[in-house]
C-alpha cells in the first residue's frame, strides 16, 4: 500500500511517499481503508524532531505519522463486534499511521461517520474537536454569559473553539487576522480583533477566558485580557509569564492533549451532521502532498483544518 513515512528528523521535504506492507487487524483491532487523514501540529513536531528533544520522545524510524483518519472497515480482528466490513467510520489511530491507505486502529477508538459527512470533513474533526471542546468545559469552564477570547479563531482548535463556547453560552471575542474577519463572523463571533492592525490595549480584561491557540510574543497582551480571577488556557506549547499571571491573578491551565472519546465524537459527529457545528477544510491535498501540507500546517496561515486524501 501507499504511505507517508520519514526516515530521518527534518524539514517538510523529509517526509517520503512510498510502499509499505499493509496492517493486519489485531485483537479488539479494526482495518480502516484511509479515504483521508487530518494534518496536525503535532505530526510536524514529531517529523520536526522538536518533540524528541523537548520530551524525549523516541520513535521508531521510519515512521507514519498521523492520528485523525476517516475511511471504511476493511476487516475486523479477533473479538470486534461493534463495526462490520463497509461501515464508514472516522476516529484517532492509538500510535500514529494515518497517512496510508490502511490503518489499523482500536474499534474503541473510533465512531460512526454520519452520512451528511464526507470523509475530508470528518478527517479533520478528531483531535482539533476534542482540544476545543476539552479547552471550553474542562479548562476554562465557560458558563452562560461569560466572556470567553479565543486566539487563532481561524485555525483547526480556534475555529471550533468558538463555536463550542457560543454553544456554551458565552460571549466570544475572536482574534484572528483582517481577511478572516468574516470567516470568525460566521462562526458566530460576537466580537473579531484583527491582530495585525488592532490595538491590543483595547482588550485589557475583556475575557473571562482566554484561549490561546497560538502562543509566541502576543502571550503577555492575552495574560492582561483576563479579567482578575479569570482563566488563561494555553492550548499545546503556550509561552506566558507566570509572574504576570500571578500579579493578575489568572489562573492558567495548560492543555497539552485532550483525551480521547469515542462516545463525545459520535456526539459531535452528530452536532456537526444536524448543522450546529461546521468543520472548515482549508486545504484538501493528495497522500503525495503530505510535504505541503506540512509546510502549510507550519505556517500557521491555513483557515481550518488541512487534510489528506488517500485517493486522487
Amino acid at each position: 500500500m501507499n504511505a507517508v513515512r520519514f526516515h530521518e528528523y527534518g524539514p517538510p521535504e523529509a517526509l517520503r511517499f512510498e510502499q509499505v506492507p499493509r496492517p493486519v487487524a489485531g485483537a479488539g483491532e479494526v482495518l480502516v481503508r484511509v479515504r483521508a487523514a487530518g494534518v496536525n501540529p503535532g505530526d510536524w513536531q514529531m517529523r520536526s524532531g522538536w518533540a524528541a528533544e523537548k520530551f524525549g520522545l523516541s520513535l521508531t524510524l521510519p515512521f507514519t505519522p498521523g492520528y485523525d483518519l476517516a475511511g471504511v472497515v476493511e476487516a475486523a480482528g479477533p473479538g470486534t463486534e461493534r463495526y462490520r466490513i463497509g461501515d464508514r467510520v472516522f476516529g484517532m489511530t492509538a500510535t500514529a499511521g494515518a497517512y496510508a491507505e490502511y490503518a489499523a486502529v482500536p474499534a474503541s477508538r473510533l465512531a460512526p461517520l454520519p452520512v451528511e459527512l464526507d470523509d475530508e470533513q470528518a478527517a479533520g474533526v478528531p483531535m482539533s474537536a476534542f482540544t476545543a471542546w476539552t479547552a471550553v468545559h474542562g479548562q476554562a469552564l465557560l458558563s452562560p454569559g461569560q466572556t470567553a477570547l479565543i486566539n487563532g479563531a481561524s485555525g483547526g482548535v480556534g475555529h471550533f473553539a468558538v463555536q463550542f463556547a457560543k454553544l456554551a453560552g458565552a460571549r466570544v471575542i475572536a482574534v484572528t487576522s483582517g481577511r478572516n474577519r468574516a470567516f470568525a463572523d460566521s462562526l458566530g463571533a460576537d466580537e473579531v480583533f484583527d491582530y495585525t492592525a488592532d490595538d491590543w490595549a483595547e482588550l485589557e480584561g475583556a475575557a473571562d477566558a482566554v484561549i490561546d491557540t497560538v502562543g509566541g510574543e502576543r502571550t503577555d497582551a492575552l495574560v492582561r485580557s483576563v479579567r482578575q480571577g479569570g482563566t488563561l488556557v494555553p492550548v499545546g506549547w503556550g509561552q506566558y509569564s507566570p509572574a504576570l499571571a500571578e500579579t493578575i491573578g489568572v489562573r492558567v491551565q495548560e492543555l497539552l492533549m485532550a483525551p480521547f472519546d469515542a462516545d463525545r465524537l459520535a456526539r459531535i459527529g452528530e452536532r456537526l451532521a444536524s448543522g450546529d457545528l461546521r468543520v472548515e477544510i482549508g486545504a484538501a491535498m493528495r497522500l503525495a502532498e503530505a510535504a505541503s501540507a506540512h509546510a502549510l500546517s507550519e505556517s500557521r496561515r491555513a483557515r481550518g483544518k488541512i487534510v489528506l486524501r488517500t485517493e486522487a
